[in-house]
């Protein structure tokens, strides 16, 4: 048993953690069943902090990072040849993948679209970028981790839309995250949300 998973079976029990088969060269994967007033499943790499990020000095001490989805209870995440679902697996590995082979790092605040054509995740999901954020629903659950002589972060993957993109560019993560709490948005993935930069009132003339 790995060192991440034996930590979180102790937070959550047994029962709660599982792996993921897996692709020869693919990251180890967790799948956390947790009870929060709704359920929710998370997603997580088991291994990516193997790897030591080439972080900012400002940011020494974030350089060993774990990366996760955090999916709705009505997700039916086991249908792997569901479009709709399926896709979640396909990007953890990707982002995974790139960051390691590129010698490169991921952190709070960072955006990536969804590759070159920046096309949407899948027929409900329509967001065509991604957004790390530090824990924000599960910022309990997804508290770091000391083990051994580092200290291991959980970054959520959330998918976000061109227009949220863009003011995250030009107003900067702490009012991007801000905004995503007012509007009660957070990494759990929602295929029906609307566009946090959509303004509520509509003028017809």
């Amino acid at each position: 048993m790995s060192k991440i998973k034996e930590i979180f079976t102790e937070r959550f029990g047994e029962h709660r953690v599982s792996e993921l088969p897996r692709k020869k060269g693919d990251i180890p994967l967790l799948i956390l069943d947790l009870e929060l007033r709704s359920p929710v499943t998370v997603i997580v790499t088991n291994g990516l902090s193997d790897y030591c990020m080439p972080v900012p000095e400002k940011l020494i001490g974030e350089e060993f990072n774990e990366l996760y989805f955090c999916l709705p209870s009505y997700w039916q995440w086991e249908d792997m040849d569901n479009p709709q679902m399926n896709w979640v697996f396909e990007w953890i590995q990707r982002l995974s993948k790139y960051v390691v082979e590129k010698e490169s790092w991921f952190g709070h605040g960072h955006t990536m679209p969804c590759g070159a054509e920046m096309k949407s995740l899948s027929p409900t999901m329509k967001q065509n970028h991604f957004f790390l954020t530090r824990p924000m629903l599960l910022e309990q659950e997804m508290a770091e981790m000391k083990l051994d002589d580092k200290t291991i972060n959980f970054l959520a993957i959330v998918p976000i839309f061109l227009k949220e993109f863009e003011y995250k560019q030009s107003r900067g993560t702490l009012k991007f995250v801000r905004k995503m709490i007012t509007k009660g948005v957070s990494e759990l993935l929602d295929d029906f949300r609307e566009p946090i930069t959509k303004s509520k009132w509509r003028f017809r003339g």
